[in-house]
């Protein structure tokens, strides 16, 4: 156990244990027949909201590094974006086999009838180039291309969230339906995209500095002696 700990910090063994997590209770979940009367729906939707949950918490390593001065978090980011495609990537399997038996002129037919899977085909085969160029020997080829690459990010992560609103049966703007998951999403992405606007991200970098400063000046005033 101390060997695990030496190894691996806190954070790093709970991003893991959160990223497999999900995959172990699907797992038993469905061996136990608890899946719900559509055991492939659920297996769809499931594995379809961990990846959006994990592309999210690989989108805000950055603000809040910004905000907290927790450089760790820089450091997770890549493993939290591969688990995101792992998981997009099974519930693209579970669609394209399990649900559709890989009957390809059907699965073509299905995507283009329904908006939504458009989105998400879409989004998926944006994030392919950025799992596969995520490892540092293409950071060093690519070189300053790898970054405006990666910065793909900023526009797939609302794409994700736009798949998984439009499969949602409701109505947002009268606020009516099985709308408040995506809702959520959406909001948390817009935050992190606003937070990683320059002038925002400066404001945000200075902020701790300004608290601890104003606080001081708080205490010294409260140090001098009434007159």
């Amino acid at each position: 156990m101390n060997n695990i700990f030496k190894r691996y910090t806190p954070l790093q063994i709970a991003m893991h244990i959160y990223a497999w997590s999900a995959l172990v209770i699907l797992i038993f979940d469905f061996f136990t027949n608890n899946l719900t009367a559509n055991p492939i729906q659920a297996l769809e939707q499931r594995t379809g909201r961990h990846a959006i949950t994990l592309l999210v918490l690989s989108l805000a390593c950055t603000p809040l590094n910004t905000l907290f001065k927790w450089s760790e978090l820089l450091k997770r980011r890549r493993a939290l974006g591969l688990y995101a495609f792992m998981y997009a990537t099974i519930h693209v399997i579970i669609f394209a086999d399990l649900d559709y038996g890989l009957a390809w002129s059907l699965i073509i037919e299905t995507i283009f009838e329904k908006p939504y899977i458009v989105v998400g085909v879409a989004s998926f085969l944006l994030l392919i180039p950025l799992a596969f160029t995520s490892f540092d020997i293409w950071k060093k080829r690519l070189g300053k291309t790898w970054k405006r690459l990666h910065q793909l990010t900023y526009l797939i992560a609302p794409l994700v969230v736009l798949h998984y609103a439009w499969s949602k049966k409701g109505d947002f703007f009268a606020l009516q339906g099985d709308i408040i998951r995506p809702l959520i999403y959406g909001l948390v992405v817009t935050l992190f995209l606003v937070m990683r606007i320059p002038p925002i991200r400066k404001a945000l970098a200075s902020l701790p500095s300004r608290i601890l400063l104003l606080f001081r000046k708080r205490d010294l005033q409260s140090e001098i002696p009434p007159r």
